[in-house]
């Protein structure tokens, strides 16, 4: 599918807007020009309204895994396009076009309540469905990239949609095309989700393994996960922060071996036909968890 630039509604374009709400590390930046789309219309409208004058677009969805350095001085869109549609069923599973404006972890809920399942292990992430082919994101053994079927995305230089297949979106560990070849020049609109009706509970991951003394269902999968991360991490509104963000190291079996020597304790999964080290353990053995340096 491909559509060029419209005009259909004008682009709700504000000015000097405090970005402070936007970010859940609550820096008091702002945008030069802000636009709020809810609608695949207004979407449009904005970037045409961007490309005219010639300015950097800058895509805000939840605001985490985002440090505003300084002002912007192009046009911050927020995504809130929304939408949840059941394009396709069988009797193994279904398929679904969900807009890149819903909140991620409601949308593992939606699908939960209706039986649909694979995402149980992705609750409690923060962000929206839009982000979570960028990242690829992944937790307790589970990558987002095991029910994408594919992406739509809004080109910004040529203001053609486009659907990207799984395998065009070249997915990797927290990596995809939309942090490379296509950095900073797409809007993602929808992402179309394949969802299974069977349970397939997946344990793979030692904490997760080790809450269960029977095999659990799904909903008691999500529990658990939404459990373990709110222990570990903090609430934004609470305590500002960006959220979950670094990469886990993979390294070889030698270099495994001998920081293995060197720290008996270091924590560490079988990845990739490496070895994948815990990054949140080696923050810790180096004295930064719970560090305050003047306000931070």
């Amino acid at each position: 599918m491909r559509t060029k630039f419209g005009t259909s509604n004008d682009a709700m374009i504000q000015e000097g807007v405090s970005l402070q709400p936007y970010n859940t590390l609550a820096v008091p930046a702002r945008a030069a020009f802000f636009s709020r789309c809810t609608t695949l219309d207004l979407l449009v409208s904005a970037l045409m309204f961007a490309k005219q004058r010639e300015l950097q677009v800058i895509v805000l969805g939840e605001g985490s895994n985002t440090v505003l350095s300084e002002n912007l001085c192009g046009l911050v869109i927020l995504n809130r396009l929304t939408g949840i549609d059941q394009i396709k069923e069988s009797a193994d599973d279904v398929l679904l076009r969900v807009a890149a404006g819903e909140n991620w972890h409601e949308f593992v809920q939606y699908s939960l309540n209706n039986g649909w399942y694979g995402l149980e292990n992705l609750a409690l992430i923060p962000g929206l469905v839009g982000a979570a082919p960028i990242q690829n994101i992944g937790a307790y053994g589970v990558e987002v990239k095991e029910t994408i079927e594919s992406v739509d995305y809004i080109d910004l230089e040529s203001g053609q949609t486009v659907t990207l297949t799984n395998a065009e979106c070249q997915f990797a560990y927290r990596d995809s095309i939309f942090k490379r070849d296509l950095l900073d020049q797409v809007v993602i609109t929808s992402v179309i989700f394949r969802l299974s009706k069977s349970a397939a509970p997946n344990l793979s991951y030692p904490v997760l393994a080790e809450a269960f003394s029977k095999p659990p269902t799904p909903y008691e999968i999500f529990s658990a996960v939404c459990e373990i991360r709110a222990s570990k991490l903090p609430i934004p509104d609470e305590i500002p922060n960006a959220g979950s963000f670094f990469k886990n190291p993979i390294v070889d079996h030698d270099v495994y071996a001998n920081l293995k020597k060197s720290f008996p304790s270091i924590v560490a999964f079988p990845a990739n036909g490496g070895v994948k080290l815990a990054a949140a353990w080696m923050i810790e053995q180096q004295g930064w968890k719970d560090k305050s340096m003047g306000a931070v």
